[in-house]
């Protein structure tokens, strides 16, 4: 049956789906909005479990924090294009999930609000997906977001102030360290950097005691340069963080950073194909 702008307009105010959409279920439901509700819900499932086949690679990493410093959580949320991700609507969802997870400091989010989820998979039309979070406790914990909301780092002190750890936390989402200390480098990651090392042109042909000099020199270089505590500051390239902390009378504990889609293997789509195929059926 023939349905009315009005009533079209008002479903899709009530439930922020599309007008298509809007216009088909009210048909269905010969003009009973109730009724087209009440089955677009029922059948809500169903569409956001096809959407959430589509990789979700684009989205927010979001920072909740104690009233005292004393924790903080960072959480990653993640949609299928960067448009969605400065949705409203999936910026606000994108934060109930750190609230709800950092009352319950539980790190375990994929699953969390399924029902907003999916009424927001809905409305939006995109996948969205909650895919992790990370949770620092300390004597001092603070967080920094870039910008673009796509990477953000938690940093603990013992000693120190907010704005120290704000501070180094935005170094750690502008430069990436990979440990705390030199130290802390994995023994596996050493070794394969030694091996790339030994294969570079320049160590061709020279005697082994010469390689392993050299390699030595290689090595501690590559260490201060991914160790949080030995990199120069962002902010100030004359100290490294361990002065820093030092002078402000902290010590830096950990951190914690995450940028979005980090590990996601994006889906090389064929922008044209996708189109034809979608015409033909």
């Amino acid at each position: 049956m023939a349905v009315s702008a009005k009533l079209v307009k008002e479903l899709r105010e009530r439930t922020g789906l599309g007008m298509m959409e809007c216009k088909k279920a009210l048909q269905e439901a010969n003009g009973d909005i109730d009724l087209a509700i009440e089955e677009m819900r029922k059948n809500s499932g169903l569409k956001a479990a096809k959407k959430a086949g589509r990789t979700a690679a684009e989205g927010v990493v979001v920072i909740k924090t104690a009233a005292d410093n004393s924790a903080a959580i960072l959480v990653e949320v993640n949609s299928e294009t960067d448009f969605a991700a400065k949705n409203e609507d999936f910026l606000g969802f994108a934060n109930k999930i750190a609230d709800a997870a950092f009352e319950a400091k539980n790190t375990e989010v994929v699953g969390l609000l399924d029902s907003e989820r999916e009424a927001l998979v809905q409305k939006i039309g995109e996948n969205i997906s909650p895919r992790r979070a990370e949770l620092l406790e300390g004597e001092l914990v603070a967080g920094y977001v870039h910008s673009n909301n796509r990477i953000a780092a938690l940093v603990a002190l013992k000693g120190g102030t907010e704005e120290l750890a704000r501070d180094i936390a935005m170094h750690v989402t502008a430069v990436n360290p990979r440990v705390l200390a030199p130290a802390d480098m994995p023994a596996e990651v050493v070794e394969a950097e030694k091996d790339i090392i030994k294969a570079q042109p320049d160590m061709e042909g020279k005697p082994a005691e010469i390689v392993e000099k050299m390699m030595g020199g290689r090595i501690q270089k590559f260490l201060k340069e991914n160790s949080l505590l030995e990199q120069p500051f962002v902010k100030n390239p004359e100290l490294t963080i361990a002065k820093l902390a030092k002078a402000a009378g902290a010590e830096v504990v950990s951190f914690i950073r995450i940028e979005v889609g980090e590990g996601i293997e994006k889906e090389e789509t064929d922008f044209a194909a996708e189109v034809a195929a979608q015409l033909k059926g």
